[in-house]
Protein backbone atom coordinates (compact mmCIF):
# COMPACT_ATOMS: atom_id res chain seq x y z
CA UNK A 1 0.00 0.00 0.00
CA UNK A 2 1.13 3.68 -0.95
CA UNK A 3 2.22 5.64 2.11
CA UNK A 4 0.18 8.43 2.86
CA UNK A 5 3.08 11.29 1.80
CA UNK A 6 3.48 15.14 1.98
CA UNK A 7 5.87 17.00 0.70
CA UNK A 8 7.09 20.39 1.51
CA UNK A 9 9.62 22.54 0.56
CA UNK A 10 11.35 23.28 3.91
CA UNK A 11 10.91 22.50 7.69
CA UNK A 12 9.09 26.02 8.26
CA UNK A 13 5.94 25.05 6.15
CA UNK A 14 6.13 21.68 7.36
CA UNK A 15 6.05 22.60 10.70
CA UNK A 16 3.25 24.85 10.07
CA UNK A 17 0.81 22.57 8.49
CA UNK A 18 1.77 20.17 11.16
CA UNK A 19 1.13 22.50 14.01
CA UNK A 20 -2.53 22.65 11.71
CA UNK A 21 -3.10 19.09 12.08
CA UNK A 22 -2.32 19.34 15.49
CA UNK A 23 -4.44 21.69 16.66
CA UNK A 24 -7.84 20.39 14.20
CA UNK A 25 -6.53 17.05 16.16
CA UNK A 26 -7.04 18.26 19.05
CA UNK A 27 -10.68 20.24 18.05
CA UNK A 28 -11.78 16.92 16.90
CA UNK A 29 -10.74 14.79 19.69
CA UNK A 30 -12.08 17.47 22.51
CA UNK A 31 -15.68 17.71 20.95
CA UNK A 32 -15.92 13.97 20.38
CA UNK A 33 -14.12 12.35 23.75
CA UNK A 34 -14.05 15.25 25.90
CA UNK A 35 -9.83 15.43 25.76
CA UNK A 36 -7.02 15.02 23.76
CA UNK A 37 -4.05 12.83 24.43
CA UNK A 38 -1.28 13.53 22.12
CA UNK A 39 2.55 12.09 21.91
CA UNK A 40 5.56 14.10 21.40
CA UNK A 41 8.94 13.54 19.90
CA UNK A 42 12.38 14.44 20.43
CA UNK A 43 14.79 15.76 18.52
CA UNK A 44 15.45 18.97 16.50
CA UNK A 45 12.94 18.20 13.81
CA UNK A 46 9.67 18.92 15.86
CA UNK A 47 10.97 21.85 17.64
CA UNK A 48 9.55 24.44 15.03
CA UNK A 49 5.97 22.26 15.11
CA UNK A 50 5.84 23.04 18.99
CA UNK A 51 6.79 26.66 18.35
CA UNK A 52 4.20 27.26 15.72
CA UNK A 53 1.40 25.95 18.31
CA UNK A 54 1.88 28.61 20.91
CA UNK A 55 -0.22 30.96 18.88
CA UNK A 56 -3.01 28.77 17.15
CA UNK A 57 -6.45 28.62 19.00
CA UNK A 58 -5.67 24.99 20.81
CA UNK A 59 -8.21 24.54 24.18
CA UNK A 60 -5.34 23.59 26.32
CA UNK A 61 -7.28 22.83 29.37
CA UNK A 62 -8.32 19.16 28.09
CA UNK A 63 -5.16 18.44 26.48
CA UNK A 64 -2.77 16.06 28.09
CA UNK A 65 0.58 15.54 26.95
CA UNK A 66 2.81 12.27 26.80
CA UNK A 67 5.98 11.50 25.11
CA UNK A 68 7.00 8.33 22.57
CA UNK A 69 10.44 8.10 24.31
CA UNK A 70 12.83 9.82 26.59
CA UNK A 71 16.41 9.71 27.85
CA UNK A 72 17.17 8.90 31.29
CA UNK A 73 18.97 12.51 31.45
CA UNK A 74 18.50 15.67 33.75
CA UNK A 75 15.67 17.66 32.25
CA UNK A 76 17.73 20.94 31.62
CA UNK A 77 19.72 18.72 29.27
CA UNK A 78 19.87 19.29 25.68
CA UNK A 79 18.95 16.01 25.37
CA UNK A 80 15.51 15.84 27.24
CA UNK A 81 12.84 15.50 25.22
CA UNK A 82 10.34 16.47 27.94
CA UNK A 83 12.94 19.90 28.35
CA UNK A 84 12.91 20.30 24.99
CA UNK A 85 8.74 20.32 24.68
CA UNK A 86 8.42 22.57 27.80
CA UNK A 87 10.85 25.25 26.48
CA UNK A 88 9.68 25.39 22.93
CA UNK A 89 5.68 25.27 23.65
CA UNK A 90 4.56 24.18 27.36
CA UNK A 91 6.07 26.82 29.13
CA UNK A 92 4.07 29.16 26.87
CA UNK A 93 0.97 27.71 27.00
CA UNK A 94 -1.84 27.45 29.00
CA UNK A 95 -2.05 23.73 29.95
CA UNK A 96 -2.86 22.31 33.42
CA UNK A 97 0.99 21.02 35.43
CA UNK A 98 -0.83 18.04 36.26
CA UNK A 99 -1.97 17.34 32.26
CA UNK A 100 1.95 17.31 31.36
CA UNK A 101 3.03 13.67 32.04
CA UNK A 102 6.63 13.25 31.23
CA UNK A 103 8.67 9.92 31.91
CA UNK A 104 10.11 10.32 34.88
CA UNK A 105 13.79 9.59 33.75
CA UNK A 106 15.45 10.17 37.07
CA UNK A 107 14.31 6.89 38.18
CA UNK A 108 16.48 4.93 35.74
CA UNK A 109 15.79 3.30 32.23
CA UNK A 110 14.17 -0.13 34.35
CA UNK A 111 11.76 2.29 36.88
CA UNK A 112 11.16 4.35 34.50
CA UNK A 113 9.53 1.87 32.10
CA UNK A 114 7.07 0.78 34.67
CA UNK A 115 5.85 3.76 36.18
CA UNK A 116 5.42 5.52 33.10
CA UNK A 117 3.37 1.79 32.26
CA UNK A 118 1.15 1.95 35.74
CA UNK A 119 0.95 5.98 34.16
CA UNK A 120 -0.38 4.57 30.77
CA UNK A 121 -3.31 2.61 32.27
CA UNK A 122 -4.60 4.97 33.78
CA UNK A 123 -6.28 6.75 30.59
CA UNK A 124 -6.43 2.80 29.02
CA UNK A 125 -9.09 2.66 26.54
CA UNK A 126 -10.82 -0.48 27.05
CA UNK A 127 -9.57 -3.65 26.40
CA UNK A 128 -6.11 -2.28 25.93
CA UNK A 129 -3.86 -1.74 28.77
CA UNK A 130 -2.68 1.80 27.28
CA UNK A 131 -4.44 4.99 25.75
CA UNK A 132 -5.40 5.34 22.22
CA UNK A 133 -3.54 8.40 21.57
CA UNK A 134 -5.65 11.11 19.18
CA UNK A 135 -2.24 11.58 18.24
CA UNK A 136 1.13 10.49 17.59
CA UNK A 137 4.26 12.61 16.61
CA UNK A 138 7.20 10.67 15.58
CA UNK A 139 10.80 11.42 13.99
CA UNK A 140 13.22 8.91 11.97
CA UNK A 141 16.81 8.84 12.49
CA UNK A 142 19.07 8.39 9.52
CA UNK A 143 19.30 4.92 10.55
CA UNK A 144 15.70 4.21 10.52
CA UNK A 145 15.11 4.66 14.10
CA UNK A 146 11.86 5.71 15.24
CA UNK A 147 11.37 6.80 19.09
CA UNK A 148 14.00 4.74 21.01
CA UNK A 149 13.15 1.51 18.64
CA UNK A 150 16.72 1.08 16.89
CA UNK A 151 18.15 -1.04 14.35
CA UNK A 152 18.70 -4.61 15.56
CA UNK A 153 16.29 -4.05 18.65
CA UNK A 154 13.71 -7.17 19.69
CA UNK A 155 11.00 -6.76 17.49
CA UNK A 156 8.64 -9.23 19.42
CA UNK A 157 7.85 -6.88 21.92
CA UNK A 158 4.52 -6.94 23.65
CA UNK A 159 5.28 -4.81 26.84
CA UNK A 160 3.97 -1.06 26.45
CA UNK A 161 7.12 0.57 27.49
CA UNK A 162 10.28 -1.04 27.79
CA UNK A 163 13.82 0.06 28.80
CA UNK A 164 16.65 0.54 26.62
CA UNK A 165 20.08 -0.47 28.11
CA UNK A 166 21.30 -2.08 24.99
CA UNK A 167 23.71 0.46 22.35
CA UNK A 168 22.94 0.01 18.98
CA UNK A 169 24.99 0.92 16.48
CA UNK A 170 27.40 2.95 19.00
CA UNK A 171 24.12 5.29 20.08
CA UNK A 172 23.92 5.98 23.67
CA UNK A 173 21.65 3.53 26.28
CA UNK A 174 19.85 4.18 28.87
CA UNK A 175 16.56 5.30 27.26
CA UNK A 176 12.90 4.85 28.12
CA UNK A 177 10.68 4.19 24.95
CA UNK A 178 6.78 3.43 23.86
CA UNK A 179 6.27 0.43 21.57
CA UNK A 180 4.76 -0.42 18.43
CA UNK A 181 1.72 -1.93 20.43
CA UNK A 182 1.15 1.56 21.59
CA UNK A 183 2.36 3.11 18.79
CA UNK A 184 -0.33 0.86 16.30
CA UNK A 185 -3.23 2.00 18.50
CA UNK A 186 -3.52 5.66 17.42
CA UNK A 187 -5.79 6.92 16.02
CA UNK A 188 -3.62 9.22 13.78
CA UNK A 189 0.54 8.80 13.56
CA UNK A 190 2.40 11.97 11.90
CA UNK A 191 5.78 11.04 11.25
CA UNK A 192 8.39 14.86 10.82
CA UNK A 193 11.05 14.08 8.50
CA UNK A 194 13.51 16.71 7.50
CA UNK A 195 17.24 17.10 5.83
CA UNK A 196 19.38 15.39 2.55
CA UNK A 197 21.01 13.15 5.44
CA UNK A 198 17.65 10.91 5.24
CA UNK A 199 16.86 10.80 1.77
CA UNK A 200 18.53 7.33 1.45
CA UNK A 201 16.91 5.83 4.72
CA UNK A 202 13.26 7.26 3.53
CA UNK A 203 13.28 5.72 0.28
CA UNK A 204 13.76 2.13 2.01
CA UNK A 205 11.49 3.28 4.53
CA UNK A 206 8.81 3.52 2.00
CA UNK A 207 9.63 2.00 -1.08
CA UNK A 208 11.99 -1.10 -0.04
CA UNK A 209 11.32 -4.50 1.32
CA UNK A 210 9.75 -5.24 4.65
CA UNK A 211 12.75 -5.06 7.15
CA UNK A 212 11.64 -4.04 10.45
CA UNK A 213 14.80 -5.47 12.39
CA UNK A 214 17.03 -2.69 10.63
CA UNK A 215 14.27 -0.40 9.95
CA UNK A 216 12.52 0.22 12.97
CA UNK A 217 10.13 3.20 11.47
CA UNK A 218 8.77 0.78 9.27
CA UNK A 219 7.28 -1.18 12.37
CA UNK A 220 5.08 2.06 12.78
CA UNK A 221 1.60 0.47 11.15
CA UNK A 222 -1.62 1.38 13.14
CA UNK A 223 -3.84 -1.15 13.19
CA UNK A 224 -6.94 1.32 13.07
CA UNK A 225 -5.88 4.78 12.32
CA UNK A 226 -4.14 7.14 10.20
CA UNK A 227 -0.20 7.23 9.27
CA UNK A 228 1.00 9.91 7.31
CA UNK A 229 4.53 11.27 6.59
CA UNK A 230 5.20 15.06 6.37
CA UNK A 231 8.49 15.17 4.69
CA UNK A 232 10.66 18.10 3.20
CA UNK A 233 11.78 18.25 0.10
CA UNK A 234 15.71 17.59 0.87
CA UNK A 235 14.21 14.36 2.35
CA UNK A 236 11.81 13.42 -0.28
CA UNK A 237 14.77 13.94 -2.58
CA UNK A 238 15.83 10.29 -3.48
CA UNK A 239 11.88 9.28 -3.57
Amino acid sequence: MEPNLRIFDDLLSLSKEAAAVFAESARQAIAQRGRFLVALSGGNTPMETFRQLIDPPVDWEPVHVFWGDERCVPVDDPGSSYGQARDALLSHVQIPEQNIHRIQADLGPAAAAIDYTILLKRFAETPLDWPRFDLVLLGMGDDGHTASLFPGSPTDITDPVIAVTAQYQDRPANRVTLTPVVFNAARQIVFLVSGQSKSETLVNVLKGGYHPEQLPAQRIQPTDGELTWFVDAAAASRL
